[in-house]
């Protein structure tokens, strides 16, 4: 009898053992990548106001900014492994779900492209890749960021072109997709001091001004490219246009009080007055998208450059991707059409949401090997010897 007794000792304590294994194998898989789905599935894709005809299709498109991918001289390593883990799986639980057909980066993809030397900046280019991995029939465009050449003033030509050439942007381009313009701007080029940038990025705006003239039957063309059907473009850059500060910003996850109410400075903190105008006025946007603040803003702007002419559209700042700018990280998704420029807000889940999810489902898993330890000792006790010992 006592041979029987130890032997079910071991075996109880060896089944209490396993089921405790495989609860923290669950408890991982569950805050490592179940959660990012079960946050996610919840948000959509924005639906349309209008009916349109059946040669009509919409264009889904994923909005994000400010991934900020660490370097070498920032940050612990394991700071720096556990946030591009989470926003790796973060993305490719939006791909899976959403399946967008573009991804727009709006700038500062690295913290540190604008110190690190040639082989640092070709391995970040391929992590970035691997971390953002797309699937085909899905396009990516980037926008450059501050982050990944610096602030105009410390700009040179070689910063510049490695960003343009290893991520292909340019300082400016024009992107259509199913007759719907994006313009993508490289904002530390509106300048407006005649720099060489910044001349390459007015001559491309001049050049896609004129090509939507024409294409909206404008007597004022000069060129000959028209576009297949005219539509009012979108802006996709990395900077806010112009603005006082983000006091106007209302939403619930905008810059915290009192950085709310900082006044901003132009060319650092958002364009200048007068960038601002000259591409209103010259591109004529229904909607503009930008990153940089790291928190979320919609303004609707409303620019009269003649008494006989208004130019209205609602423009958005997209809050960082990344967990070590924000508690809540948040990513757009975008329903166009020539008409409709339809926005959805989608939030990831927070790193105290995480963490407090591990310890409520630990103290349940402890709490439940209790249970199941005691259930079954007095079970077996009962067949053993007849009565509880």
């Amino acid at each position: 009898m006592a041979f029987l007794f130890r032997r079910w000792r071991h075996k109880l304590f060896f089944n209490v053992i396993v089921r405790f294994v495989v609860g923290l194998l669950f408890i991982y898989f569950y805050c490592e990548y179940l959660i990012y789905y079960v946050t996610q599935v919840q948000c959509e894709w924005p639906a349309l106001k209008k009916e349109y005809a059946q040669d009509v299709t919409p264009v889904y498109a994923m909005v994000l900014a400010d991934t900020h991918l660490l370097g070498s001289r920032n940050g612990h390593w394991f700071d720096k492994w556990r946030r591009e883990w989470q926003m790796h799986r973060a993305f490719q639980t939006a791909m899976t779900l959403h399946g967008p057909e573009a991804v727009f980066v709006l700038g500062d993809l690295f913290d540190e492209g604008k110190w690190c030397p040639e082989k640092e900046f070709n391995e970040y280019v391929d992590r970035f890749h691997k971390l953002f991995r797309v699937p085909e029939g899905t396009a990516m465009y980037t926008v450059v960021g501050n982050h990944d050449i610096g602030f105009h003033y410390r700009i040179t030509p070689h910063l510049a072109y490695r960003f343009e050439s290893k991520l292909s942007a340019p300082p400016v381009r024009l992107v259509t997709i199913k007759d719907n313009h994006f313009v993508l701007i490289n904002s530390m080029a509106m300048e407006g001091d005649g720099c060489s940038l910044c001349s390459r990025a007015i001559n491309e705006i001049e050049r896609i001004e004129d090509i939507l003239k024409c294409s909206s039957g404008s007597t004022l063309c000069k060129g000959n490219v028209v576009l297949k059907k005219y539509s009012r473009p979108i802006i996709m850059q990395h900077y806010p246009l112009y603005r006082e500060s983000d006091s106007i910003c209302t939403e619930p996850d905008a810059a915290p009080l009192p950085d709310r109410n900082s006044l901003f400075e132009e060319r650092w903190d958002c364009l200048s007055r007068e960038s601002t105008e000259y591409l209103v006025e010259r591109l004529r946007p229904r909607s503009a998208f930008g990153g940089h603040t790291h928190h979320s803003c919609v303004v609707r702007h409303s620019f009269v450059p003649t008494a006989d002419h208004k130019i209205e559209f609602t423009e958005y700042t997209v809050p960082s991707f990344s967990w070590r700018n924000r508690l809540d990280p948040k990513y757009y998704l975008l329903t166009i059409t020539p008409e409709e420029v339809r926005v959805s807000k989608c939030g990831l889940p927070r790193e105290c949401t995480l963490q407090a999810t591990a310890v409520v489902m630990l103290l349940a898993l402890l709490i439940y090997l209790r249970v199941y330890y005691n259930r079954t000792k007095n079970y077996n006790q009962k067949h053993l010897f007849g009565k509880k010992v």
